[in-house]
This record gives structure tokens, sequence and C-alpha cells, in this order.
């Protein structure tokens, strides 16, 4: 039982982690928004207040079995995280990097789907949803339920899938950059990468904002596969064009 009292300082330090990252990287974001976008979140104060407070709640939610994993990397062996990067053919590693977020976003797709039935959606997702238009502040703001969902992807796939620790982090900072700026209310990528070739694969603001402004459609988290594969993909031509324009710029 020596273990413990290890594993829940772990895991508080892995929730402070978390919500330290999470008020950085939001922050940093809102404070560009508010110098490229004056004024754009002056009528939204009250609702930032809401994004932030269930951020921090998921913040905590997603720190425990983060916490329980980085112990068990440490101390257990319980985790396939690697730190010498020839113990894999240096190939393996853009390889993982991409196969985490295929994977991640496959989960990320069904389950958005999922939330979106009515009793799902009511007992947790509109939780989300109460931001219209979303903000930087917006991209942890989730029900507990809905947070659940999202905490035990990354724990549970580098127990089952080799990792090198800086490609870990490196998905963990995809994660976070992508989940902010897909929630900012602007389109922080320039306009011939969001219309070009990869623009038509990879989630953007322009692509996240038609979800909440439409609560159907787009939901994906890093590419737009699944949404073209299932038909839930909702592009620039169905979509108002004066909102569209508005979002490119």
């Amino acid at each position: 039982m020596d273990f413990i009292f290890p594993i829940i300082f772990s895991a508080i330090a892995m929730t402070l982690i978390v919500g330290g990252r999470y008020l950085l990287s939001s922050g940093f974001f809102a404070w560009l928004t508010q110098r490229l976008q004056p004024g754009k979140y002056d009528q939204l104060k009250p609702q930032m207040g809401r994004e932030i407070r269930w951020s921090l709640y998921s913040a905590a939610i997603y720190g425990v079995p983060a916490g329980i994993v980085a112990w068990g990397w440490q101390n257990a062996g319980w985790t396939r995280i690697y730190i010498d990067p020839a113990a894999y053919p240096s190939w393996y590693l853009p390889l993982s990097f991409l196969l985490y977020l295929l994977i991640h976003d496959t989960w990320f797709y069904w389950t958005h789907r999922l939330f979106h039935e009515p009793s799902w959606f009511k007992r947790a997702h509109a939780v989300h949803h109460d931001s219209r238009p979303p903000t930087a502040w917006a991209a942890m703001s989730f029900h507990p339920i809905e947070a659940i969902s999202g905490a035990i992807v990354i724990p549970a796939l580098v127990i089952a899938i080799p990792i090198h620790v800086g490609v870990l982090g490196l998905v963990l900072l995809t994660m976070t950059l992508m989940g902010v700026t897909n929630h900012m209310g602007w389109e922080l990528f320039p306009r011939w990468l969001v219309q070009g070739r990869l623009g038509k694969w990879l989630i953007t603001a322009t692509h996240h904002e038609k979800h909440h402004e439409l609560y159907r459609g787009n939901y994906g988290l890093y590419f737009r596969f699944w949404d073209r594969i299932c038909g839930t993909d909702i592009g620039l031509g169905d979509f108002d064009a004066g909102r569209s324009k508005r979002i490119s710029q």
C-alpha cells in the first residue's frame, strides 16, 4: 500500500500541470485575439467565466489518469513509453505520432457523434455548446462525463502502443494547440492553407466553427477523414457565405 500516496501525489501534480497548461495556452490565444480581433470577446465575459470554470474541472479529470499513468511509467513499467530513440527504427517516430493522432481522432469523432444524440447532448454535451460563439477558453469546457471520455484516450494509448517520450510531448502539444485554436472564433491560418488541398483534410477554426453554429456535422478533432467518409463534412459551399468570409479572414 506504500504506492497509494505517491500515486495520489502524481495525480495532483498532473492536474496542476494540465490546469496550468490550459491557462497558459488558452490565456495566450485569448490575449492574441484581443490584439488581432479587438472587441471580439467583449460581450462574452460571462460565457468565458463558465468556460474557465468547466475547463478547470476537466483539468482535474484529465490529470488523474495522466498522473496514475505517469507514476506507472516511472515506477511499475505499465506503459510503452520509451526514452532511447534507438529502441525502435527511426521511421517509427513519425509513424507513431501519426498513429496516435489517427486513433485519437477516430475515438473523438465517434464519441462526439454519440454526444450529439439527444439524450447524451442534454445530459453532457450541451455544456460545451453553451459556447456560442466559442472562445479560446472553450477548448476544455466539458461536462465531467464528456471529460472522462476524452481523458482516457492518451493514457490507454501509452499502455498499448510504443511511443518515444518526445513524440508523446509533440502529440500533447498538437492536441492542446488544435483544441485552443479551433475554438477561438476566428481563423489563425491563412486562407490558402484552409481552402487549399491540405485544408480539405485538416480541422481548423473555419471547419469547427460551423459545428458550433449548426450543431451538426464536422465532428472530427484533427482530420476531416471520418467526416468525409461518413457524409458529415460541412464544406464552405454548404455554409453561410458571410460567416465563411468572416472566419477565414
